[in-house]
Parts: C-alpha cells; structure tokens; sequence
C-alpha cells in the first residue's frame, strides 16, 4: 500500500495463505501519540472497542513482558479478553490476543506505526491466529465494528488534545 494515498477507514483483510487479518488505519497523529494510545491504561479504556460497550481493564502492564486483561459488557452479556505483551517499542507492539470465550486461539499480534511526515502515522496490524477456524470466527464476531468505532475514538481524542 502507498504511503501517499491517505487511509482514513481502516482496511481489515483477511489473508487467504496464512490464518491471519490484517489492518491498516492513518491517523492525523505522530507515532508517540499513537503508541500512547495504546499503551496509556487510561487512555487505552477511553477509546478500545465498540461504542455501545463498556470495558473494565483488570490488567494492564504495557511493557515487555507485561499482561492485560479487560472485560467488556454490553445488554447480551460479558467478554473476556487477555494477553502478554512481548515487545513493546515506540515504533511496534508485539502481543498475543486471546478471547475467553474460544481460550485455545491465540493470536499474535503485531502492531507498527509509520511516521508518514506531516502529522500523519499509519497504523499497521497482523493478527497471526493459530488456525483459519480461529481466524474466521474473529472475523465474524463484529470484531470490525470494534475497529472501526474505536478509531473513530482515537481520532476524536487526538482532535481534541487529549493525546
């Protein structure tokens, strides 16, 4: 993908060789803003996730070989999710993601933030899942619109200085 064409909706494919999803997001932010948005505890809470959910973060320890765990609620029930975090840098995040509801996929994820010049980073994610199958129910889970409203709240945290 070039880095001149602005992505301004995230893109999420799925890779048809390898068990994995792939997004990709520009944002009007520097890589530190966008590092602090997700290693930031608060920050984090303020803008993850689906706007009709509410997260509870149990634990959170953004630094190499730290863990999290958040639960998020919404009127059809509760979703645990957890993970370690293996390498965490201002440029990349590598941790493993999984869902209580399905504990034997276990996705390994890779997030990077591009300087693009001009105020503007590219975020760009692998989620490597253990399997297609696992790979196929995050994607049908809605996980998408997670991504999608949650972006649109890191923006508007970015727009208003909060970041």
């Amino acid at each position: 993908m070039s880095t001149d064409a602005r992505v301004t909706v995230a893109t999420i494919e799925a890779d048809a060789t390898i068990p994995g999803i792939r997004f990709v997001r520009d944002f009007e932010a520097t890589p530190e803003q966008l590092f602090r948005a997700h290693t930031d505890r608060d920050l984090f809470l303020r803008w993850n996730g689906p706007n009709d959910m509410d997260t509870d973060i149990q634990v959170w320890d953004a630094r190499t070989g730290g863990e999290w765990r958040y639960v998020t609620r919404d009127d059809r029930g509760e979703y645990g999710f957890h993970g370690c975090f293996h390498e965490v840098r201002t440029d990349r995040i590598v941790q493993t993601f999984t869902y209580d509801g399905f504990p034997d996929g276990v996705a390994l994820e890779t997030i990077t933030f591009t300087d693009l010049g001009d105020g503007r980073t590219r975020l760009e994610a692998l989620s490597l899942c253990d399997s297609f199958e696992g790979r196929d129910m995050m994607l049908a889970s809605g996980m998408e619109v997670g991504v999608h409203d949650g972006y649109a709240k890191l923006d508007g945290l970015l727009a208003d200085g909060s970041i």
